[in-house]
């Protein structure tokens, strides 16, 4: 009996406001290719509706702290200098690869680049806006910024898509084209699953 091939890690990066967590939505709905969401470990408190082990592994500063000294975080970052920590649970991850289950990462250019580190063969994807403009304007649409916060996305924005030349795929998320964007993710995904499993 053959060796189960592991999971592929996809790694899925792109500016805030870009539509990232949408897209996420509707391919894993779609669920072909078969991929599970590693849940991220956060210091912020929940929103409304949020659910701790569903949306995020929410951690008091300490535990995070705790859990960083005992190497068990992939990465992390403190994000848009809120003063809060986001990062990727080594037990999301590799466990699940190990079983033979692609897993996807939803995470900053910065986080990405340190996953790559230890993991040179994941796939790495940048969602691109169309343009600037419309960035803002769905960041504005949101309502839920203020004004500096919203100057400052923009601006980690524009940082991150001059730094995102080495991920190895890139799709622009047009407005209103969501599936189409899913789509391509999607065929990126399978590829390279179907590549990877050839060599095996």
């Amino acid at each position: 009996m053959s060796e189960q091939a592991p999971g592929i890690l996809v790694i899925l990066s792109g500016p805030s406001g870009v539509g990232k967590t949408t897209i996420v939505r509707k391919l894993l709905a779609l669920g072909d290719p078969p991929i599970e969401l590693s849940t991220s470990a956060t210091t912020r408190s929940p929103r409304a509706g949020e659910q701790n082990g569903i949306d995020y592994h929410f951690l008091t500063k300490e535990e995070f702290e705790k859990r960083s000294a005992a190497d068990e975080f992939l990465e992390f970052v403190e994000v848009y200098r809120t003063g809060h920590y986001y990062g990727t649970l080594r037990s999301e991850v590799e466990a699940r690869l190990a079983q033979g289950i692609s897993v996807l990462l939803e995470i900053d250019v910065e986080g990405a680049a340190k996953v790559v580190e230890k993991y040179p063969q994941a796939i790495t994807i940048f969602l691109r806006p169309e343009s600037a403009d419309e960035l803002e304007r769905r960041l504005r649409d949101r309502g839920t910024e203020t004004e500096e916060a919203i100057k400052r996305r923009l601006e980690t924005a524009k940082h991150e898509m001059e730094a995102s030349d080495w991920f190895s795929h890139h799709v622009e998320n047009l407005a209103d084209a969501a599936d189409n964007t899913v789509t391509q993710l999607a065929d990126i995904i399978r590829q390279e699953k179907e590549k990877r499993c050839s060599k095996n």
